[in-house]
This record gives structure tokens, sequence and C-alpha cells, in this order.
């Protein structure tokens, strides 16, 4: 049965193209995303990024497939698939692909204060009302396990 799409102009969706031959791609843009950065990278053998920082904006690097070299004011840390690092805004960075294999990984960015705490929840698709705090639903039951 195809998927039916969403037809809601909150709702974007894209990939992570893993065989890009890009070095850099803007998922921010693809998705509308207004209030944090997010791009993806794929950087083949022997290539890297520029030397950067920010002045406002940290970082989280996600690795997603291959190695990722970083180096932190010219210090060195390897990081593998489905690790994920934090660069304050003020630290110089270098993202490095020295491995065998293509680097995809994400970059996260956003400054500013965290919003936490702002969800609402419901227990069902029929129930009415502005929801209650996510702690004070009960988790639904989960899908038969096939």
């Amino acid at each position: 049965m195809p998927e039916e799409p969403i037809a809601d102009p909150e709702v974007s969706v894209a990939a992570v193209d893993r065989a890009s031959t890009e070095r850099f791609g803007s998922l921010r843009r693809d998705l509308s995303i207004t209030s944090f950065g997010l791009n993806q990278m794929v950087l083949q053998p022997g290539e890297r990024g520029r030397i950067h920082s920010h002045e406002h904006q940290e970082e989280v690097y996600v690795v997603l497939e291959g190695q990722l070299t970083l180096s932190v004011e010219g210090k060195e840390r390897v990081l593998g698939p489905d690790e994920l690092v934090r660069v304050g805004p003020s630290v110089r960075r270098q993202v490095i692909n020295a491995g065998p294999e293509p680097l995809v990984l994400l970059a996260l960015g956003g400054s500013g204060e965290h919003v936490g705490r702002d969800a609402h929840a419901w227990a069902d698709w029929d129930e009415d009302g502005p929801g209650r705090p996510p702690q004070e639903v009960p988790a639904p039951e989960d899908l038969p396990r096939a």
C-alpha cells in the first residue's frame, strides 16, 4: 500500500543523499527550518572542510558513515558511525576524511537557549482539547510484533 503524502504546510520531508558528489548540502533549506541549521556533508577520502569557528552558533556533528577526523585547535579526534560531537562557537574546528571510505555526516548548528518541555500530548487521535504535558499521558501500546 503506497504511503499517503502528508498535506500540511508545517511538515516537510528530505533525505540524506549518501552518494552525493557535493561536499555540502543544506537540509535546512530543503526542510524550511528556521530555528537551527542542518547540513549534510559528504567528504571523499582525503577531503577536508575549512578551518572555521562561529560567533554564536554551537555545532553538533553526527557521523552516519565512514570516519570523521575532527581537528579542534589542531588536535585530532576520530569518530565513527553513530558517534556525535559538540563543538562550542568560538572553538576553531575542521572536519577531515582521513579514512579510506566516504564520510557522510550531519552538521547541526544553533544559538540561543533551548526551549524544552513545551510539548503537548494526547492519548489518541480522537481526544480534543489543548493536550497535556507528555509525562501525564500514558505511552501507547506497542504494535504487534511480526
